[in-house]
């Protein structure tokens, strides 16, 4: 499968500084390697053949550590010399990306989901996006996502509610394609300004799957991961 991967590695990570202080989300040791490096094991296991970083806040941290290739993984950089959000850092990304269809990936979540299985969900449904949903017991902290019995999202739901439902687990796959016919700006949140834009406009679909799954964005989850990524990864 060699398609190409970009991850979102350029947040500031406020939340988490009172834990690993100026060090890059993505950078955070999780035993005796940085969060990051877990994600790329997963890509090199998934047959991901190209990586592109998108890096903003402390990027030497994330460039001087992996250089240029992780194990048989080209890894490129997608600069920000200035925050663009979620959406405008993929779009910053997308010139550098060779493969028609290609994955997203938080930089700061680990998602064991079989990418094989989302490829071949992605044709047959003819998606424009695709989404890895998990489902969980308090999606409070994410929101939720419902779908239909054929897995078309038809809603986004704001977070704050304590109630079981699927999230949105921060790993898509886009057709390059779409956002040469969408106009967007430099600058945009994917999840609000994209995804909650356009569910009702084009072939959104969300694929549950019941693997390990941890966001390391606050304190108490990333002193939970330097525990659970280690013994079981």
């Amino acid at each position: 499968m060699s398609y190409n991967a970009v991850i979102l590695a350029g947040g500031l990570g406020t939340r988490l500084r009172s834990a690993i202080g100026e060090t890059p989300k993505p950078m955070a040791l999780v035993g005796d390697k940085p969060f990051l490096e877990y994600l790329l094991d997963f890509l090199y296991r998934s047959n991901i053949n190209k990586v592109i970083i998108s890096v903003g806040y402390k990027k030497e941290y994330i460039s001087s550590y992996f250089g240029n290739r992780y194990k048989n993984i080209e890894i490129n950089y997608a600069i920000e010399d200035y925050p663009l959000g979620t959406g405008g850092a993929i779009l910053n990304a997308l010139s550098m990306i060779d493969s028609d269809k290609f994955f997203v990936f938080n930089g700061d979540t680990y998602f064991e989901v079989d990418l094989s299985k989302m490829l071949k969900f992605f044709e047959e449904t003819k998606a424009d996006v695709l989404i890895a949903l998990k489902k969980l017991k308090n999606i409070e902290r994410y929101g939720k996502v419902i779908v239909d019995t054929d897995f078309r999202i038809i809603e986004f739901v704001e977070k704050g509610s304590k109630q079981e439902g699927y999230i949105n687990a921060g790993i898509y796959l886009l057709n390059k394609a779409l956002f040469e016919k969408i106009n967007l700006p430099n600058i945009f949140s994917f999840e609000k300004d994209f995804l909650e834009k356009y569910f009702k406009d084009l072939r959104f679909y969300g694929l549950p799957f019941n693997s390990y799954f941890i966001d390391i964005g606050v304190p108490e989850d990333y002193e939970r991961a330097k525990f659970e990524i280690p013994q079981n990864r």
